[in-house]
């Protein structure tokens, strides 16, 4: 798909659509799932909602222990394997364990992640958010290609973020060697490869029968505001100092299940079929951001650029190559 394709199909949804909503009277039965941080905030509501339709889900999780006892909670089938993202290593178990006991992926959506944590890096030297929510996801599917080949139509779906227009890739230095940190660069820059992953991977794989899809979920309170002191949060606007959320942020902010809507559309709608490489939000194909002013919709041009997707595949491969 072109950016030029990045324009609204008519899903029937809006914002305030819930997974249960999005996926409605849809079987998943006999189709399995692989959910990335899928026992906390919106990722747990996507583990819930497919499961709920039939879907047979794995959720990797570096805290196990932890990990099953939250997802414990959910009926349906739902297995907890170990993974931990920013170990190249532990990706390779892993994938090799899934695909010796798995025939086919229908389904794989890339939602764990981290932001706007202070300067980490990773054993390979990679800055952390770079690391994590891209590296680690980029070389995760690409080791689960063969089943998601097998599955006979796959989707993949990345979660980005309207944080995406805060930067383009930092294509001179992605780790942030050589110029100053910023911990919402940094997140800006990983949440713009999230989508470019997205448009790669469509390009590459589509003729596999596998599509790729990235998502804004939309501002919600989960975990991944942990790294975010109640302070700072007050200067975005997110709470008053008492901790209070402002009523115009309430109305703004999503709940976890409509957090989960869009992902659940993305993987699973049938008026996608056929289509792949966009940038959804609020449960539809999102429309390309032309105003340089806006901020909290659409997507940026450079996000969805089909030749800035391959410039950062080679890139990301480069990368791990040399880990």
């Amino acid at each position: 798909m072109a950016a030029s394709d990045q324009a609204p199909i008519g899903s029937g949804f809006n914002r305030k659509s819930t997974a249960e909503d999005v996926l409605g009277s849809v079987s998943l039965a006999g189709k399995h799932a692989i959910v990335t941080g899928g026992y906390s905030g919106i990722g747990l509501e996507t583990v819930r909602a497919l499961a709920n339709a039939g879907a047979s889900v794995t959720v990797p999780a570096r805290r196990l222990e932890h990990a099953r006892d939250v997802l414990s909670a959910l009926e349906g089938d739902i297995h907890v394997e170990a993974l931990d993202l920013g170990d190249l290593k532990s990706i390779a178990q892993f994938t090799d364990d899934y695909l010796a006991s798995h025939g086919a992926l229908h389904i794989l959506i890339n939602n764990a992640g981290v932001m706007a944590n202070p300067l980490t890096r990773l054993a390979p030297g990679w800055e952390s958010q770079f690391g994590i929510n891209h590296l680690g996801h980029f070389e995760l599917a690409r080791r689960l290609f063969p089943a998601l080949a097998s599955a006979g139509g796959a989707r993949v779906v990345a979660l980005s973020s309207t944080g995406h227009h805060l930067t383009d890739i930092h294509w001179d230095d992605p780790n942030f060697r050589n110029h100053d940190y910023d911990k919402w660069q940094a997140y800006g820059q990983a949440k713009t490869a999230n989508s470019l992953f997205a448009v790669g991977l469509d390009q590459k794989w589509a003729d596999a029968g596998i599509r790729g899809f990235a998502v804004h979920p939309g501002g919600i309170f989960t975990p991944l505001q942990r790294h975010l002191a109640n302070e700072e949060m007050v200067a975005l606007g997110w709470k008053n100092a008492d901790g209070s959320v402002p009523p115009a942020v309430q109305e703004s902010f999503k709940s976890p299940e409509q957090g989960a809507a869009t992902s659940c559309w993305a993987a699973t709608a049938p008026s996608l079929d056929g289509m792949g490489g966009l940038y959804c939000e609020d449960v539809e194909v999102a429309a390309l951001a032309t105003d340089p002013k806006a901020r909290y919709s659409g997507v940026r041009a450079y996000a969805v650029d089909p030749e800035a997707a391959l410039r950062l595949w080679t890139m990301s491969d480069a990368m791990i190559a040399r880990a």
